[in-house]
């Protein structure tokens, strides 16, 4: 479920708050063929099914980059800033892979929002967030996430 704030005085007030998980979402091999074409990083072990099956994770796996790429459409299930003029993606500070996605697994979101602090014209956001494979021991990606609002 969306969490939805008006401004950033309403933003502020969930600093340390946990925003929950999004829904699953599939890796599919069009998605990671999709992201080979457009990065040009056409490694077998994202693109070739056949030759991936025989490696060593038994399947085509996702991009580590396509995997954190998702973060931002999965995070806007997560929270929803209103009376904002912009949004923007400020960064990373960290950024781990711990376990592969393979083709056909489903990814989800949890986050929380670790920090809110304020910035000329507007505010920054940390959010931990937790990329999870469904099923799986391990997350996909684990990572430290920053964005600004303006007012």
């Amino acid at each position: 479920m969306t969490i939805t704030v008006n401004g950033l005085d309403e933003l502020k007030k969930l600093a340390g708050s946990d925003l929950g998980t999004s829904e699953w979402i599939e890796v599919t091999q069009e998605r990671i063929d999709t992201f080979a074409d457009a990065t040009g990083d056409h490694q077998w072990i994202h693109v070739d099914p056949e030759k991936a099956a025989e490696g060593p994770f038994g399947a085509p796996i996702a991009h580590g980059y396509l995997t954190l790429s998702l973060f931002i459409p999965l995070f806007t299930e997560l929270l929803d800033v209103q009376g904002v003029t912009t949004k923007v993606n400020y960064g990373l500070n960290k950024v781990r892979f711990p376990s592969p996605v393979k083709v056909g697994s489903r990814i989800r979101l949890a986050g929380r929002l670790a920090e809110v602090e304020d910035v000329p014209g507007g505010v920054q956001i940390t959010v931990d967030g937790t990329i999870e494979i469904d099923g799986g021991g391990k997350p996909a990606a684990v990572l430290q996430s920053l964005s600004r609002f303006y007012a």
